[in-house]
C-alpha cells in the first residue's frame, strides 16, 4: 500500500519520451489489477488509417507487456477496410468492429481482460499528439478519449 503522505510524482513520461514520440508509438500504462483506476489505459499514434499496416506492431508491442492479444476492438468506420482477423507472430487476433468511436482501440488479453486506448489520430501535430497521449496515461484520468483529442488540439 502507497503511504498518503508521500509526495505526489507529477512526471507523467520519462523526460526522453516526449521527444521520441512520433506516429507508429504506442504509450501504454500497464495496470493489471482488477481496481484499475483511470478511463484509459494507454495511447496508440498510428501512423495511417490501414490498420493491416497499423495494427501488428501495436500488437507486437503489447503481447511483450500483456501476453497474448486475443481481440482488438475498433470502429470500422474510422480504418480503411476493417478484416475479421489478423494472423500476427503466428497467432491469430479476432478483430471485432465495435462502436467504440475512432479515438478508441479495445484489446482484449485471454477471453476477458480488456484494455481500452486512446487512438490519436495519424496526422496530428506532434506537440499535440504527445499532450493527448501524456494525458491519456495518467492514473487518475476521468476523461474520455474524444474529449482529450479536444482539449489537446488534436481531434476535429
Amino acid at each position: 500500500m502507497s503511504d498518503p503522505h508521500s509526495p505526489r510524482v507529477t512526471r507523467l513520461l520519462p523526460d526522453a519520451v516526449p521527444q521520441a514520440v512520433k506516429p507508429g508509438t504506442a504509450v501504454v500504462r500497464l495496470e493489471t489489477t482488477h481496481d484499475r483506476q483511470g478511463v484509459l489505459d494507454g495511447a496508440w499514434w498510428p501512423r495511417s488509417r490501414d490498420i493491416t499496416a497499423e495494427l501488428p506492431a501495436l500488437i507486437t508491442a503489447l503481447t511483450e507487456y500483456l501476453g497474448p492479444v486475443t481481440r482488438v476492438g475498433l470502429d470500422a468506420d474510422a480504418w480503411d477496410a476493417l478484416p475479421t482477423r489478423m494472423t500476427v507472430d503466428g497467432r491469430v487476433v479476432h478483430i471485432d468492429s465495435s462502436p467504440v468511436g475512432d479515438d478508441t482501440v479495445l484489446v482484449t488479453r485471454g477471453e476477458q481482460d480488456l484494455f481500452s486506448l486512446l487512438v490519436v489520430p495519424p496526422h496530428t501535430r506532434p506537440d499535440a499528439a504527445r499532450a493527448a497521449m501524456a494525458e491519456a496515461v495518467r492514473t487518475d484520468n476521468v476523461t474520455q478519449a474524444a474529449q482529450i483529442l479536444v482539449d489537446t488540439g488534436s481531434g476535429p
